[in-house]
């Protein structure tokens, strides 16, 4: 059976990395060098990422579209760090870089296993007007498939306004997203903070709680929409509230993109911050 431990540091925490952004890393990096991004620039930084951040990471997320082959083929991630595949495939629109995101069955799941990865992620859009059948019917599909290949399934629910534009309240809809795909099989959930860790401790805390209370497994916390300089602390709170750790890309490695020299300011700046990250995983989680 599959071993969501694999992905763990000793201490028995999550300290995993993220590189599997899409469109929204290219609109990271343009923004942060001024100029058009190709293909080829974000596949050399997940690379350079890679390389120089899972000596300290216990797993790295990379996707299929922009990082995974080259990641493989130049030997970047540390054999100490885990790989985890993105399942997911995104679609544009509507101001959005993922308008829609859906378990991808066309890649060879079996050739990416051979290759290495021990785990596979599927990001699942919460929406309070889209149809809660569908999203629990691909959860249970994309956990069965993870189960057949006997890898790590890992669900990413994040809450996201209404279709229709309406008025919504999304940070209701992180708890409604883990009550309601929480307890569907995943071997590991990955939640989005509350808050984005922008309201006090205590308020952060409690919401973590909740997920706690909702999600039937272990749960580590994503970094997006959180401030860089927060995120530490976030992890903390959520990890003294029973999650057990981050999976996590922005919080890391977004403030180097502009860098005159990445590798450098990957060495200089992400390692220190993932390092710090670990040590409150391990300093915090429950066992």
């Amino acid at each position: 059976m599959s071993d969501p431990t694999t992905l763990a540091r000793p201490s028995g925490g999550f300290a995993m990395l993220a590189v599997d952004q899409r469109e929204a890393l290219r609109d990271m990096m343009s923004r942060a060098r001024s100029t058009d991004i190709s293909d080829a620039d974000m596949t050399e930084f997940k690379v350079a990422a890679a390389r120089a951040l899972t000596p300290y990471a216990s797993a790295v997320l990379v996707d299929t579209e922009f990082g995974w082959d080259a990641v493989i083929e130049q030997n970047a991630v540390d054999s100490s760090s885990s790989l985890i595949a993105a399942a997911d495939h995104f679609t544009a629109g509507a101001g959005e870089f993922v308008r829609e995101a859906t378990f991808d069955t066309s890649l060879d799941y079996e050739r990416l296993k051979q290759q290495g990865a021990r785990a596979l992620k599927l990001l699942v859009l919460w929406r309070e007007d889209q149809d809660a059948q569908q999203r629990i019917a691909e959860v249970r599909s994309f956990v069965a498939t993870c189960r057949s290949l006997d890898l790590v399934s890992i669900i990413e629910p994040v809450s996201r306004g209404r279709w229709d534009g309406k008025p919504s309240d999304i940070e209701a809809g992180v708890l409604a997203a883990a009550k309601e795909l929480g307890d569907l099989g995943a071997d590991i959930y990955k939640a989005e903070v509350p808050f984005k860790g922008a309201e006090s401790d205590e308020r952060v805390y409690g919401a973590c709680r909740e997920l706690t209370e909702s999600i039937n497994g272990p749960w580590v916390v994503l970094s997006s929409g959180v401030d860089a300089d927060r995120f530490p602390d976030a992890v903390g709170i959520a990890c003294r509230a029973g999650a057990s750790g981050f999976l996590a890309g922005r919080a890391v490695w977004a403030s180097v993109l502009g860098a005159d020299n990445v590798d450098d300011e990957l060495r200089a700046t992400s390692i220190p911050r993932l390092e710090r990250l670990g040590t409150i995983v391990d300093d915090n989680i429950r066992n």
